[in-house]
């Protein structure tokens, strides 16, 4: 049985950029199947996904999560090689490391120590494994989801191993995300020479007074559990090439992270009030939204509470700050959702580590939960 710290380098080793999987989840149903998990591999398109079950009984506790990563970025700027998880004191290097393969290798080691300390549990174990968490998504877990939800294998109880942490291991845990809302909007205007302004319409500049516009409203308060909703332009492309010349068209990227104290479509009927304050030749390509959810405390977070509480001395802080993450796909189902992971300072970053001591103890936690669930 590999140490979790072993397990992770492995992992961190296969280079799984999206939506590659690079032979990882092969490496998980390995190491789980001599514990009693079978696997099933379930592949969308190009997307690899797997399902690793022991038991066939209720209650199901699942753990949930991706062994794609986000591409490196500048190579060069890297202290260690991204994909040869060089340890250096007492810290694991490489893409992956806290987002999520350091996760991942403490679900594993988990699993296997607790099937070995109490084969006789109650209940089921289950591991949800997908290789599109950091791309689009349309393949992964919703995938596989339906595919249970539609032989009635319903979840009870979720831990997602998205990094939470904020300074040390389980000082925070996630119990629900806002939504996102993304869209692309183009402005039409009129192209001309820019030495004749009055002969053309800048779309440029129309673009700029919805930003403006956009940016300086207050779309709603939040409530106790849910920071308010914000909006960003991530992307803003116009222009011919030439600098002498107005161009005719404006496209702006952005995207709404929302409360539920908004909706969908208040969201949608006030981005078009405000822009036609501005202009009516536009028009808004919106992308599929992703639902807030919440898992209010209860069995779930009482017992990872508790777990945490235990192993670390930690009173953990609950949270639905943050970017969306797969448990927006199995909260809907009526499963309770938490997240949990290794501290997230340096996800998506060049130089991604995580403390190796970490994932021991995130192991153990994981440990716990499931002793305190299924005992």
């Amino acid at each position: 049985m590999p140490s979790t710290l072993d397990f992770a380098r492995s992992l961190i080793r296969q280079p799984s950029v999206t939506p590659d999987d690079a032979g990882c989840q092969n490496l998980i149903a390995e190491a789980l199947q001599p514990a009693g998990f079978i696997a099933e591999f379930l592949s969308y398109g190009e997307v690899c996904n797997v399902w690793l079950r022991r038991g066939h009984v209720d209650p199901l506790l699942v753990f949930a999560g991706h062994t794609d990563v986000v591409p490196t970025g500048p190579i060069e700027q890297w202290h260690h090689p991204p994909f040869e998880a060089v340890v250096e004191d007492g810290v694991l290097h490489g893409r992956g490391a806290a987002d999520m393969k350091g996760s991942l290798a403490a679900m594993v080691t988990a699993c296997q120590q607790f099937v070995v300390e109490h084969p006789n549990h109650k209940g089921s174990i289950a591991l949800l494994v997908t290789s599109d968490e950091e791309g689009p998504a349309d393949n992964g877990t919703v995938k596989v989801v339906k595919e249970l939800c539609d032989r009635e294998e319903m979840i009870d109880w979720c831990v997602v191993g998205e990094p939470t942490s904020r300074q040390q291991t389980g000082d925070v845990i996630k119990n629900g995300r806002r939504g996102s809302l993304g869209g692309k909007l183009t402005v039409q205007g009129i192209q001309g020479h820019v030495a004749y302004p009055h002969l053309a319409d800048n779309p440029i500049h129309r673009a700029a007074d919805i930003v403006t516009r956009l940016t300086t409203q207050t779309w709603d308060e939040g409530n106790e559990f849910f920071p308010p909703t914000t909006f960003q332009v991530s992307n803003l492309n116009s222009g011919t090439g030439a600098s002498n010349v107005i161009p005719a068209q404006a496209e702006i990227d952005f995207n709404f992270r929302y409360s539920p104290e908004s909706s969908v479509e208040s969201i949608k009927e006030r981005v078009n009030a405000l822009c036609q304050q501005v202009w009516t030749d536009y028009e808004i390509d919106w992308s599929r939204p992703n639902l807030p959810f919440q898992t209010q405390p209860g069995e779930l977070v009482d017992a990872v509470s508790a777990a945490i509480f235990a192993v670390t001395g930690l009173t953990t802080e609950l949270s639905t700050e943050g970017g969306t993450s797969d448990g927006r796909f199995i909260a809907p189902t009526g499963a309770q959702v938490i997240e949990l992971g290794p501290v997230n300072r340096t996800i998506h970053q060049v130089n991604e580590q995580v403390s190796a001591a970490d994932l021991d103890t995130l192991a153990i936690i994981y440990q716990k939960i499931l002793e305190n669930l299924l005992l």
